[in-house]
């Protein structure tokens, strides 16, 4: 088992931070929300629902995913953001382009948004790429958000780029946020730590740096205490 002995409540439009060292348990939790894969024992329930009881559709039509691995098909941008809600009209396209820090580098592409990508949109950076996988989020007007180390292969200037596109995201949906990169975790209304697969720690991002446990000595080896 990867996750033991877990027992978790998010309330509806709070802000719930993951964080625990590699190999804790952190995405298995956002995968299992998701049904990537099910639980072995135990069970989890949306609005009092068990998650198995009802379509893989209607459930992941709830959520949007942006994670580390954002796959860009070799379609045109527009194509490649409207895989968040298939049936978006081009103005929804380009508003949730505006609102993920996108429309200004996509408008700069040879053919705007019916610019092709590429395999993996090849014509893109990093930065670029994830702000394409938050604009697809931004269409899919989903009240749940996961994110699953968003920002966690960007360097600082993407990640600030990203990051204030992901803080807009948030506002008025229920958001599960992983990060190994804590400082990503600031603004969540409770963190929980993990350890071997057990919540070990949960509070405020201050709270558990004044408590000085697990989430402090993490924070310290990255700068932040």
């Amino acid at each position: 088992p990867v996750l033991q002995d877990l027992n978790l409540e998010m309330l509806r439009g709070t802000r719930l931070g993951v964080a625990g060292e590699s190999g804790a348990g952190k995405s298995t939790l956002a995968n299992l929300l998701l049904r990537f894969y099910d639980p072995q024992s135990g069970g989890i329930t949306v609005d009092g629902t068990n998650i198995r009881e009802v379509t893989l559709e209607s459930l992941r039509g709830q959520m949007a995913l942006v994670s580390q691995e954002v796959v860009i098909f070799d379609q045109s941008v527009a194509e490649n953001i409207a895989c968040g809600n298939l049936d978006a009209s081009r103005e929804e396209i380009e508003t949730a382009a505006k609102a993920a820090n996108a429309h200004e580098f996509i408008r700069d592409l040879p053919e705007s948004y019916d610019t092709r990508l590429g395999e993996q949109g090849t014509r893109l950076s990093g930065g670029q790429r994830q702000r394409i996988a938050i604009a697809r989020a931004f269409v899919r007007q989903a009240p749940i958000l996961i994110l699953d180390e968003a920002t966690a292969a960007l360097d600082s200037k993407a990640e600030a780029e990203v990051q204030s596109a992901i803080e807009r995201l948030e506002e008025g949906r229920t958001v599960l946020c992983v990060a190994h990169r804590l400082s990503t975790l600031r603004n969540m209304d409770r963190i929980i730590v993990l350890e071997a697969g057990r919540i070990v720690e949960s509070g405020s991002f201050d709270e558990l740096l004044q408590r000085d446990g697990v989430f402090a000595q993490m924070a310290r080896k990255q700068g932040l205490a």
